[in-house]
């Protein structure tokens, strides 16, 4: 995947900020765990994964991660093989090199006239780039490219596989064959109904393509091809491995499938593989590894059983967080993690959990509240068994939480609802909010504080009627609040605002914050935690009820693409960014296979900060992708189209 995907991730802020002491600034947590897993790669006893946030090292079969990041300008990573010593990436912004198990990294791109690398294969001493623009090749470890193009009628390559002296691409639009390292290309389709071809793969003289229509076998180097695709439930196939006589197919939505017999029949193996999208496969010895949108899983036994290994891969949107006692939750696009102990480890609690996109969390004595893309549950035993409470919710996509003694407020895509009996039912309390869609809410007091898409608002009288209060708050795209004592917390789109009169005005507190897009915020003991698509980070109160009035917003100093909103959304959404030098700007949408389907920026921009509306409505319900560059800045994040 991430790919394009969560080619999931999530690209590298160029940001700078005032020098400080460490105790003043934002301080990332490990965790927690997941991620959107594009490529895997085995070198020796090293593991590698290519994710959105660049690449990650294991050495140990995947119980810990560690990002091998240095020199990795382009972090949104397609691609990775092994050559001897040399393990090369190939990314968004070209092919990287590196020769010391990813320590550091070279950009080798002279002559790769196309930079978005979806696939990299190595025979003997040759490497090859399958890209948006073709295959290039290069006999001196990337020092050079040369493309090798002629007779490859389709230039989108997604997959190679090698065989003796034959090279195979696979593209959208069929399979290509080049018996002489790309010189030459000749097509091999007969009979391959389905020419979206994802990816490749081979065993002795089978040849295996999966593609938008299940698996394909070739026994006469594509010559003819023969659908092989019994019991195969899921027939969008991202991802092929060979391990002795066992073949393993990666899907969309149904997970790993098993064929021991080329493909003849096919058995899901996926117990344990809690995330079923899989888009790359690694094998090492009797080590089978898949990567996933969640994160990489490992099999020792063929498929049978899967494990998560994932800790410190740290690649995850965290939407919302909640502390209970001395459990701190978080709600994530993979579900309901726990952690007890102040965020260093997490675990999965999702039993029940039929949604798991969870924008929202609230604590209320033993209850704690999910609010999901498909309502509201409640566990009332920290998240072991969840239960669904949407009586006369009339919105099922729940932004936010607050409680007032017996009184749940949620915030939704269609206003405030509010519920006395634990979600048991709901009533609508929405007089004067002028924007209904609510990201956040909180209570101090006898006042009700909603964030929306048009800045904070006011209510003190349980929601009967509202007020906006903005002033000093220059962003007013609201995600979060939290309060402590007098002091309150809201999380927006360019950071962190703090206001210590009740929301009158509102002073940025965002030093060392290098991911400001905040979606969730809560204050546990001495500390504020906040949680962004750049994980969680934790920062001292008093370092910010001291230095209220320090930091200033005038024009930006750093380049940086917020988070759309709303997401999900349908059918329009606001993408707003920040050009810190004049530059010339694009701004491209992309679908999960990394196609680009938009262009919605082409132009040259003067410092300062934009906002422009996408419009969705010719596309049909999916994960997309937008990625803004300007000079060499680039970053991509993830939105959510639902119709």
């Amino acid at each position: 995947m991430k790919t394009f995907y969560r080619f999931l991730i999530k690209s590298v802020l160029l940001c700078f900020f005032i020098n400080v002491s460490i105790y003043s600034q934002w301080l990332q947590t490990n965790g927690p765990y997941g991620g959107s897993i594009i490529s895997l790669a085995v070198s020796s006893t090293n593991i590698f994964a290519g994710t959105h946030s660049g690449v990650f090292l294991s050495t140990n079969n995947g119980t810990s991660w560690t990002a091998v990041n240095n020199g990795l300008i382009n972090t949104y990573v397609r691609s990775l093989a092994v050559s001897g010593t040399n393990l090369f990436a190939g990314t968004n912004g070209g092919v990287f090199l590196s020769t010391n198990n990813g320590t550091s990294w070279t950009a080798v791109n002279n002559g790769l006239t196309s930079t978005t690398v979806y696939s990299i294969a190595v025979s003997g001493t040759n490497i090859f780039a399958g890209t948006n623009g073709g295959v290039f090749l290069s006999t001196n470890n990337g020092t050079s490219w040369t493309a090798v193009n002629n007779g490859l009628t389709n230039t989108t390559v997604y997959a190679f596989a090698v065989s003796s002296t034959n090279l195979f691409a696979g593209t959208n639009g069929g399979v290509f064959l080049s018996t002489n390292n790309g010189t030459n290309w000749t097509a091999v389709n007969n009979s391959l109904t389905n020419t979206y071809v994802r990816s490749l793969a081979v065993s002795g003289t089978n040849l295996f393509a999966g593609t938008n229509g299940g698996v394909f076998l070739s026994t006469n180097n594509g010559t003819s091809w023969t659908a092989v695709n019994n019991g195969l439930t899921s027939t969008t196939v991202y991802s092929i491995a060979v391990s002795g006589t066992n073949l393993f197919a990666g899907t969309d939505a149904d997970g790993v499938f098993l064929s021991t017999n080329n493909g003849t029949n096919w058995t899901a193996v996926n117990n344990g593989l809690t995330n079923t999208t899989v888009y790359a496969f690694a094998v090492s010895s009797t080590n089978l590894f898949a990567g996933t949108n969640t994160g990489v899983f490992l099999s020792t036994n063929n498929g049978t059983n899967w494990t998560a290994v994932n800790n410190g891969l740290t690649n995850t949107y965290v939407w919302s967080l909640a502390v209970s006692g001395t459990n701190l939750f978080t709600g994530t696009d993979a579900g309901v993690f726990l952690s007890t102990n102040n965020g260093t480890n997490w675990t999965a609690v999702n039993s029940g959990l039929t949604n798991t996109f969870v924008r929202s969390l609230a604590a209320n004595g033993t209850n704690l509240f999910a609010g999901t893309g498909g309502g509201v549950f409640l566990s009332t035993n920290n998240g072991t068994s969840w239960t669904a409470v949407n009586n006369g919710l009339i919105s099922t996509t729940v932004y936010s939480f607050a409680v007032s003694g017996t009184n749940i407020f949620a915030g939704t895509h269609s206003g405030v609802f509010l519920s006395t009996n634990n979600g048991t039912s709901w009533t609508a309390v929405n007089n004067g909010l002028t924007n209904p869609a609510v990201s956040s809410l909180i209570v101090n007091g006898t006042n009700l504080f909603a964030g929306t898409g048009g800045g904070v608002f006011l209510s003190t009288n349980n929601g009967t009627s509202w007020t906006a209060i903005n002033n000093g708050l220059t962003s007013t795209i609201v995600y979060s609040f939290t309060v402590s004592s007098t002091n309150l917390f809201t999380g927006t789109d360019g950071g962190v605002f703090l206001s210590t009169n009740n929301g009158t005005n509102w002073t940025a507190v965002n030093i060392g914050l290098t991911s400001p897009a905040v979606w969730s915020l809560i204050v546990s003991s001495t500390n504020l935690f906040t949680g962004t698509d750049g994980g969680v980070w934790r920062r001292p109160l008093i370092d910010m009820i001291t230095d209220i009035g320090d930091e200033q917003n005038n024009l930006p100093t750093s380049f940086f693409l917020q988070q759309n909103y709303p997401n999900p959304f349908n059918p329009t959404t606001t993408i707003k960014y920040s050009v810190s030098k004049a530059s010339f700007v694009t701004i491209k949408i992309y679908d999960v296979l990394g196609k680009e389907i938009a262009i919605i920026v082409k132009e040259n921009k003067p410092v300062g900060s934009y906002s422009i509306e996408f419009n969705a409505s010719k596309l049909v319900s999916g994960i997309y992708f937008y990625q803004l560059k300007a000079g060499e800045y680039v970053n991509t994040k993830k939105l959510v189209l639902v119709k």
